[in-house]
């Protein structure tokens, strides 16, 4: 807490995760990073944007579950947004 808003990165971890043992037990909804528009390509952003509105309204349990089973299923970051656009 002593550091909070001084960062650039935050990740705040869920003990829900952690306790069904899904792992990374990260918080995709209150984690992120400042400025990401100097870390990602426009498209890239885009895309991402899109992903983090589609899963806000989800369980935290229920996306980050959806996340792994995508990532793994791909072998790319494109491969990864095509398939999570057509409804991975």
């Amino acid at each position: 807490e002593e550091f909070k808003g001084t960062g650039n990165c935050e990740i705040h971890l869920n003990r829900r995760l952690y306790e069904k043992r899904v792992f990374p037990a990260i918080e995709l909804n209150k984690s992120g990073t400042r400025r990401e528009e100097l870390l990602l390509a426009p498209e890239i952003l885009q895309k991402t944007r899109i992903l983090r509105q589609f899963m806000y309204n989800m369980d935290d349990i229920e996306s980050m579950e959806l996340m792994i089973k995508n990532m793994k299923a791909t072998k790319s970051n494109v491969e990864f947004f095509d398939m999570m656009r057509r409804g991975g």
